[in-house]
């Protein structure tokens, strides 16, 4: 806690934590070369020990810490996070930007309102923006993609009809459709292309995308691929179910928006008041950190703000 109580020590943590981050990125975008090659490797049979390259790269300390994280149970369920929201970061890079955001929190916070304690709460908020934002572009990708997946489906349908066969139905869709159903169909047709079935293709698309919608349209490819049958007419009529089922998605939506944005009003309101209080009179406010009564007031008032947005989602979350 001492080296917080030095504005200059503060100030100077902060830019080398920015100076890191951006260390990180440019690692990153390095690493990406290795990483194509590596998966070439996996579905091409490549890479055995009498194939060895003559150059070879050095192992980065990056590449161990994320070597050493890959033998961790919550790895993989990350390394799948950072794929659904199609982020080209690894494990221990994504792990060393929570830290680092988390330490760049804290200093802001101590250089902000000049408590040791506040600062350490901005560095916990600090530690899950990261994840947040994994979040809500995890979401918002996956959203973007179930309403893309209607034109989709007509499209492999007409294709279909016209003569193509299924991959090359899909290789229509990936270059005539936006992103992210085209970069999604794009990387489907390359794992085909280097020796996949598409089954096992579209199967590796779904664990990227878990979409109820898109596992449909999946089993449809796959029994029809086994058993035959009209391929183009099973499509048109999943195609029209997903389109109405989107288009009620989208009128729910706007009915809703309003209590949405009721939910989040009522939640944040608190808190800003919270902290304009505590910056127009510090000493007030510190009153509730300096007594343990004050910090079960504050304990239970969270707690209450959550469950109240909690059961307003829960309201609104209409299924269809």
């Amino acid at each position: 806690m001492d080296i917080l109580l030095s504005p200059v020590a503060a100030a100077v943590g902060a830019a080398l934590a920015v100076l890191l981050i951006f260390v990180g990125i440019g690692s990153a975008r390095r690493s990406s070369d290795q990483a194509i090659e590596e998966r070439l490797d996996l579905y091409s049979g490549r890479g055995g020990a009498e194939e060895e390259a003559p150059k070879k790269k050095r192992p980065s300390a990056m590449d161990g810490i994320d070597a050493a994280m890959t033998r961790r149970g919550f790895a993989a369920n990350l390394r799948t996070d950072l794929a659904r929201a199609d982020l080209k970061l690894r494990v221990a890079e994504f792990l060393g930007i929570t830290v680092l955001c988390a330490i760049l929190f804290v200093l802001l916070g101590r250089l902000l309102f000049g408590s040791p304690l506040l600062a350490m709460l901005a560095g916990v908020i600090g530690f899950f923006v990261p994840r947040f934002y994994l979040g809500m572009r995890k979401g918002k990708r996956l959203n973007a993609f179930n309403d893309q997946l209607g034109d989709t489906i007509t499209l492999l349908a007409n294709s279909l009809r016209s003569g193509y066969s299924i991959v090359q139905s899909m290789d229509t869709v990936a270059n005539q459709l936006p992103n992210p159903m085209a970069a999604e169909f794009h990387r489907v047709t390359q794992e085909i292309g280097l020796g996949l079935h598409y089954e096992q293709a579209l199967n590796n698309m779904l664990r990227r995308m878990p979409s109820d919608d898109l596992d449909l349209m999946i089993t449809a490819i796959n029994i029809q691929g086994k058993v035959g049958g009209n391929l183009a007419e099973i499509l048109d009529t999943i195609g029209h179910t997903i389109r109405e089922r989107v288009r009620i998605k989208g009128e729910i939506r706007v009915l809703t928006a309003q209590q949405m944005i009721s939910g989040y009003m009522l939640s944040a309101i608190p808190i800003i008041l919270g902290v304009v209080l505590y910056m127009i009179n510090h000493q007030y406010m510190m009153n509730l950190f300096s007594d343990p009564c004050g910090w079960i007031m504050v304990g239970v008032a969270l707690l209450m703000i959550a469950i109240g947005f909690m059961i307003i989602k829960k309201i609104v979350a209409i299924e269809v």
